[in-house]
């Protein structure tokens, strides 16, 4: 399935609404790496897939700024170690 996953560059967030609910990821970046520090899916809405989606919005859009990834939340250093199309991109 398909989010509408949007990068809120100013907030340093990625989010998407499902079902009304707010799901996010959240990062800091500093001397070009992102480090992932939250990823938020409420219960309603989880076991879609919804969190891995935004791990990999954030994932591309480091790739596209030439960033590296500190993986620093649990659930982004679980998806980077499944993803070893995005190791390139660990700090």
């Amino acid at each position: 399935m398909s989010y509408d996953i949007r990068h809120l560059r100013a907030a340093h967030r990625f989010e998407t609404k499902v079902d009304g609910e707010a799901c996010q990821l959240d990062y800091s970046l500093h001397n070009g790496i992102m480090t992932i520090t939250h990823t938020w899916v409420p219960d309603d809405v989880g076991g879609r897939g919804i969190a891995g989606e935004l791990v990999r919005a954030a994932m591309e859009a480091a790739r596209g700024e030439g960033w590296k990834v500190e993986p620093a939340c649990s659930y982004a250093r679980s998806w980077m170690e499944r993803h070893p199309e995005y190791a390139a991109l660990r700090a």
